[in-house]
């Protein structure tokens, strides 16, 4: 939206989150992001305003305003020659649903160089939330090396995605049910299985530590769980506990007290997952949501941090194999260390197709046009 509005030469007011998902969070915008530093940083580029100005406030009151969703993965043109005109029309355009409607490819490149500046730069969170993730990635500090795994293995994701491998029949019901009291979820019957075998479900804990000691990752590092509760509780928790018994949260690394503030407010508690995710020595995301596709890009941004980027479809075919006795430990470690060997967050190219932009690479998870080159790097660095 601030690419959007610096094109069209128009005032954008903080924007408003949504709070009629699953987790109902009623954090407002500025209980998460530094909102001055957000207006001032980007100040040479768009005006910005915490507000509607009074006389437009009363107009708004009066509901002279138009409100409407911009269609998804639209150029830039098209903002220019039908929001443009609407916003003239109406002087307050209410433009919800935001979320990927400006297409990942074939923007000027000063478009995508201001999208990298707001989402890695002028978006910074909370004094509160950063102190939080200092502590807490000093804590971690302070015994080695740390991975962070976003296990997206939370009960809004299985209900949404239909995926219910391991799930008993009385949790599958429950996950079913949840799907059809959200109207907003538009897939109900769903099977899980062929889902599972293209690829398109979260890795179930119990195949997150299978992979892991596939990859070869020490038994003794530990690992950061990124996510909120995992659905099925210990029970499908046993599997990762026991590959990698040094295994935390942030509840257990902090006080109750530390966290009383975030309580119910699941998207500050993600904003800290987020900082920790940034800073780990290796990011392992289990399924290519949006945060874990824009800690991707910002981990790129930094100097391509290790980035492990599961091939969900490939893994669990490879794990059924192993699981039925058609591949050896050795056979399928070998398999999984060769198929991600050049999956780990470095220099790539955004896939892009014209046709059918929903199945594309996400901006925002590699944005080559920001990025540096390791020989651009070394050269700045000489």
């Amino acid at each position: 939206m601030v690419a959007i509005a610096r094109h069209l030469n128009v005032t954008l007011i903080v924007p408003e989150l949504d709070k009629t998902s699953f987790w109902n969070d009623p954090s407002e915008f500025q209980d998460i992001f530094d909102v001055d530093q957000f207006i001032t940083s980007l100040r040479d580029e768009v005006r910005i305003l915490k507000e509607l100005p009074p006389k437009l406030k009363k107009r708004v009151e009066l509901g002279m305003i138009h409100s409407m969703p911009p269609i998804s993965w639209s150029d830039i043109s098209y903002y220019h020659d039908q929001i443009l005109p609407l916003i003239r029309r109406y002087k307050v355009l209410h433009l919800n649903r935001t979320d990927s409607r400006l297409s990942n490819n074939g923007q000027p490149l000063e478009l995508q160089k201001l999208r990298c500046r707001v989402n890695f730069s002028a978006l910074k969170f909370t004094s509160q939330i950063e102190e939080l993730g200092r502590r807490v990635i000093k804590l971690l500090r302070q015994n080695g090396p740390f991975l962070v795994l976003h296990l997206r293995y939370e009960m809004d994701m299985l209900a949404f995605s239909g995926c219910t491998q391991g799930c008993s029949p009385e949790q599958a019901e429950e996950l079913t049910r949840m799907r059809y009291v959200y109207p907003w979820w538009k897939e109900k019957m769903i099977n899980s299985d062929l889902k599972r075998k293209d690829g398109l479900c979260p890795l179930t804990p119990e195949e997150t530590a299978l992979t892991l000691r596939a990859l070869g990752i020490d038994q003794d590092i530990q690992i950061y769980i990124a996510a909120g509760e995992i659905y099925g509780g210990e029970r499908r928790m046993a599997a990762p506990v026991k590959a990698y018994p040094r295994l935390v949260r942030k509840e257990t690394l902090l006080q109750l007290s530390d966290l009383k503030y975030f309580q119910n407010h699941y998207s500050q508690m993600a904003a800290l997952d987020y900082l920790v995710s940034l800073e780990s020595d290796i990011f392992v995301p289990t399924y290519d949501g949006n945060m874990a596709k824009v800690v991707e890009g910002h981990r790129r941004y930094l100097g391509f941090k290790k980035t492990i980027l599961l091939d969900r479809k490939l893994l669990v075919e490879l794990i059924d194999q192993y699981d039925s006795g058609l591949l050896s430990w050795d056979q399928f470690s070998s398999a999984v260390k060769i198929f991600h060997s050049n999956r780990m967050g470095g220099q790539s190219k955004r896939l892009a197709i014209s046709d059918r932009p929903k199945e594309e690479d996400y901006f925002y998870a590699n944005p080559y046009e920001c990025l540096q080159s390791s020989e651009d790097r070394s050269l700045s660095s000489a």
